[in-house]
């Protein structure tokens, strides 16, 4: 569980060191958040102690029976006198002979919140209040007894939380971990961990926090499934190593900075814990309303400075510290141990309630617990190998899977460009929330910069002066606003408690979307993350290569019934036709592990546990400044795990392995955006008339939605720039021979409906959606190669389905099979395209 943020504690002391914030008037204790506490007390007769902060000191009531969350199980609550502060965490004996002798645990703590005036229920004798505690929560009231005035009745009021019956929590300390009994007995619970480290023969070395190097997870893109790993969910917080040394506690982050000042929690409940030296690796986080991680909240944590800013904030924003890992146990080096051994100890070690938390794995079902993580909106998933042990650095035994959110956005304005940039800075983004299309942050990362001036260029043309938008809007002199026409992809982490966009990244523009379908999603509740799923299906493909194919019934296509199976089964079927255009090139994937109707994603990176079979080709990318490992799908083998991997559209490069800068054919996209399809064809006939007059071989496909592709081989003579344009030239003459149905303006809003010849997708690393390749659309219909006798007013790219395209081969052939063979005199070809130019 690593995360990549800067040291926020480093970040803001400087800032915040030369600042002078004021003295808060008097410590409120705390609106919203007020400190409860539940003590067990083995006094003369065992009973609970509820304490409620109020007006500076604790008012207290005993429980003989204890809490129940059934409302019929009214508990006897007898008032007695009002407690100090301090006394919330005392945890140990009371001497014979003193009030009160006997042990005494803290069996629960947390917050609490009046319903109404507190002052005015007590003095009225009905108190309403809701408990935020690691065992009791919701809502509660204390009614006291009539013609009594130390009696009083707590009841569980019927929320969500009542339990008819009741419902069992851990009767452990929320700080120690121990119960009453075994504090009162003086139980050794550092005993049984000793044993079993002698049983394990664990060396004996004295380790401190200074000599730890940590451990720290390479990025991959994709989960996986295998025996021999454990999963765990990735917590967007702040890594710490804690260290406990008889009674004194600290708190080290990756940087190596002392962090003990701004989490006094964690220091008070990992000081708790009765062993005489421990340490344990672990991520602070904090929660947002929902209980998920969230790091805005946490980085707010971390700008206060003073000790009473940091005394309210710990009950206005608490802390919690998740364990993973187990490093050292009194004079016990464990880090040579395996991890589930390290694990299975550290279980032990910490209370089941309370603000340490053990975190908990899944084994083996990465995939299956990665994609539960997605829908839950969580940060991601780390797979440890469960034998491996602790190292310092960087290590292939842990690997990290990041989700990212992805919406589409309204533009709804832009930025002016800074420094050496072009075009613009950042697009301004909004949704639509309840009805009212509201501000949502600015993306100014992921884009290219060939792009910008074209973009800038559109956005002019739709300048307002005012604000489309309602909601924080940014008021610098640079922004620029647009009318709201324009819909684009963006990835994210999440949405901040201002309600804009986190690390927002542009993806893409979606011309198929209209503005008014970017509606605001709302966050969902956590829940049970595993259920059960169907077990992965064994298959080989090929001599040694085998595969576990999963989730074989999940529907893909709903409207049609199609499943992933049946995808796998197509891919697998086509293949005799397809691998030919596969073959020594690089492969691009948009996976959707949840069907059409799902979110999707784009793969370039190969992960690393793919089978060692599947072939690879590692490509330098300026745009990341990284090696890309690239598939190269040439067996069918290689395309049935694609196909799993539950990759719909297969793109493909226009070069080849080897000969990367010179592609081996010229594209022209014919894309109507709105256009009728009659027009496509004379389009695409116009352009084929023009081919056959200058002796140039050209193929066509469907794209598989409603446009089509025509492909002219240049045999590897071009470069990219030398491809496009030579497809510029084409595109150019075709439409002043078809100017009523053609053009090549770019901006949708400026093709007045006619058919964009797109020749812009000749160039290095850019994609074709490959022949054959399925589209994730309705009837699951897939990229055609059709001759030109077929492409008539009376075509039907929607009658070329998974269901339908293997029989047509079988039947048909591929028209388009000479493209990978035949060659072309360009020489020739150009002087033609001059003299025609010219006339």
């Amino acid at each position: 569980m690593v995360n990549q943020h800067e040291d926020p504690l480093q970040q803001y002391r400087a800032k915040r060191a030369t600042e002078r914030t004021p003295e808060p008037a008097g410590v409120v204790s705390g609106e919203p958040g007020r400190l409860y506490v539940m003590q067990k007390h083995a006094a003369t007769r065992m009973h609970w102690d509820l304490r409620l902060e109020l007006g500076g000191t604790l008012k207290s009531w005993a429980v003989p029976k204890g809490p129940s969350y059934d409302q019929a199980d009214k508990r006897l609550a007898v008032q007695v006198e009002d407690h100090p502060i301090e006394y919330a965490d005392f945890e140990g004996i009371i001497p014979e002979g003193n009030y009160g002798a006997g042990a005494v645990i803290v069996w629960d703590r947390g917050t609490w919140e009046p319903v109404e005036d507190p002052v005015a229920g007590l003095e009225k004798g009905k108190l309403l209040f809701e408990l935020h505690g690691h065992k009791l929560k919701g809502r509660w009231t204390l009614v006291k007894i009539k013609k009594s005035e130390k009696d009083w009745l707590l009841i569980k009021e019927r929320d969500g939380l009542m339990t008819p019956g009741g419902r069992e929590v851990p009767e452990e300390s929320v700080l120690s971990g121990r119960t009453v009994e075994e504090l009162r007995d003086g139980r050794d619970l550092a005993g049984p961990i000793r044993a079993e480290l002698e049983r394990l023969k664990v060396p004996k070395r004295v380790v401190r926090v200074d000599d730890v190097d940590i451990m720290l997870a390479e990025s991959v893109e994709e989960p996986f499934t295998r025996d021999g790993w454990l999963f765990e969910l990735k917590l967007d917080g702040y890594r710490i190593l804690a260290e406990l040394t008889e009674g004194r506690v600290r708190l080290v982050t990756r940087r190596g900075n002392e962090a003990n000042g701004s989490f006094p929690e964690i220091v008070r409940a990992v000081a708790a814990l009765p062993y005489r030296h421990i340490i344990i690796d672990g991520e602070v986080v904090a929660t947002d309303d929902q209980g998920r991680p969230s790091f805005q909240r946490l980085q707010q944590r971390a700008r206060f400075l003073r000790p009473t800013e940091i005394r309210r904030a710990t009950l206005e924003n608490p802390v919690s510290f998740y364990a993973f890992d187990f490093l050292a146990f009194e004079d016990r080096d464990l880090r040579g141990l395996p991890l589930t051994e390290r694990k299975r100890l550290l279980r032990e070690l910490l209370p089941p309630a309370g603000q340490v938390h053990y975190v908990d794995h899944f084994e083996r079902e990465g995939e299956r617990l990665f994609g539960e993580v997605s829908k839950l909106g969580l940060e991601g998933i780390v797979a440890k190998r469960a034998d491996a042990v602790y190292q310092g650095g960087r290590s292939p035994h842990w690997l990290k899977m990041r989700v990212d959110q992805s919406d589409d956005f309204v533009v709804v304005g832009y930025t002016e460009p800074k420094g050496s940039r072009t075009g613009l800075g950042a697009l301004h983004l909004a949704d639509y929330v309840d009805g009212v299309l509201t501000y949502a942050g600015r993306a100014g990362s992921g884009f290219k910069e060939r792009e910008l001036a074209d973009l800038r260029q559109e956005l002019e043309q739709k300048r307002r002066p005012t604000p489309p938008c309602v909601g924080p809007l940014p008021t610098g002199a640079d922004t620029c606003w647009v009318e709201p026409e324009l819909v684009c992809e963006v990835r994210y982490k999440e949405f901040t408690d201002e309600e804009l966009l986190r690390q927002p990244v542009f993806l893409r523009f979606r011309d198929d979307k209209k503005p008014e379908e970017c509606v605001r999603r709302n966050p969902e509740q956590l829940e049970e993350l595993v259920e059960e799923a169907p077990a992965p299906v064994a298959a080989s493909v090929g001599s040694e290569r085998k595969l576990q194919l999963s989730n074989l019934e999940k529907i893909f296509w709903p409207e049609d019934g199609y499943t992933k199976g049946d995808l796998v089964e197509y891919y697998r079927a086509i293949s005799p036709w397809l691998l030919p255009y596969l073959r020594e090139r690089p492969v691009v994937l948009t996976r959707y592990p949840d069907g059409i109707a799902g979110k999707s994603f784009f793969q370039k990176d190969a992960p690393g546990f793919a089978p060692e079979w599947l072939r690879t080709v590692k490509i330098w990318s300026e745009e990341t400044e990284r090696e890309i490992d690239y598939f190269v799908a040439d067996n069918e083998a290689a395309l049935v795990y694609l196909a799993n991997s539950a990759s719909i559209p297969l793109h493909i490069w226009l070069s080849s392995v080897g000969t990367l800068e010179r592609p081996d054919w010229c594209v022209i996209d014919l894309d109507p955006k709105g256009a009728p399809f009659t027009d496509v064809v004379q389009v695409a006939l116009t352009l084929h008339q023009l081919c056959e007059e200058v002796g140039l071989p050209n193929f066509a496909k469907t794209s598989g939605s409603t446009g089509i592709h025509v492909l002219v081989p240049v045999g590897r003579l071009l470069t990219y720039e030398q491809s496009r344009s030579f497809g510029e030239l084409l595109s150019q003459i075709v439409v002043s021979r078809a100017s009523a149905i053609s053009t090549v303006v770019r901006a949708i809003q400026r093709r007045d409906g006619k058919v964009y010849l797109d020749y812009v997708q000749n160039g290095y690393g850019r994609l074709l959606v490959a022949p054959f390749s399925v589209r994730p659309l309705p009837g699951a219909p897939v990229s055609m190669p059709v001759s030109w006798e077929e492409v008539t007013p009376e075509l039907d790219p929607k009658g070329f389905t998974i269901k339908t395209a293997v029989e047509r081969m079988q039947r048909k052939g591929d028209p388009m099979a000479p493209l990978r063979e035949v060659g072309v005199d360009l020489m020739e070809v150009l002087q033609k395209l001059e003299r025609i130019q010219r006339k």
